[in-house]
């Protein structure tokens, strides 16, 4: 969580971090945010407990934003992010609305059935790798949580609950180095990376 917050310490016109955390984790999470952001800074902090999933977590946190005009929503587990992509990305939240980072897709994908036989093969030309951050306007964002919250709907990304609002939501490229830590291999993974980069 330190390393990733650092990645968006730099970027002009930042001016609140907020982290849903477990209740478990809160005490820690405060330290983590002491620590690593500038006491000198106008950046203000900010920790929620979460809920059950990702999209309760983020809605909760969406009621401590700030006025602001654009919310960034970043998976802490993704501490590989380049600043020039969260920049990119602002600017082309900042015309559409939204904007999400990714990358295209590159093995091929085949969507199947409940009993694993396979129905179609989506061309790759389309397809691509969603990522964080996915930065929304504020009013969109929460407006969008709210709709969602209303109809009992789960999302699997933030774009996903935008989207079912009609608006339109622009990818950004960015790179594979913002992979998400899952499995044991991408910690494995991150500690060699973070340990090239001290």
């Amino acid at each position: 969580m330190a390393h990733t917050i650092r990645r968006f310490l730099p970027l002009n016109g930042l001016r609140q971090i907020l982290v849903a955390t477990s209740q478990e984790y809160l005490d820690k999470t405060r330290l983590i945010l002491e620590e690593v952001v500038p006491q000198n800074t106008d950046i203000s902090t900010t920790c929620v407990i979460g809920g059950e999933e990702r999209q309760h977590s983020i809605h909760k946190a969406l009621k401590e934003i700030d006025m602001v005009d654009l919310v960034m929503v970043h998976d802490a587990v993704r501490p590989f992010v380049k600043i020039e992509h969260i920049q990119k990305c602002c600017r082309a939240s900042t015309k559409a609305g939204g904007a999400v980072l990714g990358v295209p897709v590159k093995d091929t994908i085949k969507r199947v059935d409940d009993n694993r036989y396979i129905q179609a093969t989506p061309s790759r030309k389309y397809l691509w790798q969603t990522q964080t951050p996915q930065i929304f306007r504020r009013e969109l964002l929460i407006e969008a949580y709210e709709k969602a919250s209303r109809d009992n709907f789960l999302g699997t990304d933030d774009a996903s609950l935008v989207e079912r609002l009609g608006a339109r939501v622009k990818m950004v490229e960015g790179d594979r180095s913002n992979f998400k830590i899952t499995y044991p291999l991408d910690l494995r993974l991150a500690q060699l990376l973070i340990k090239q980069e001290n």
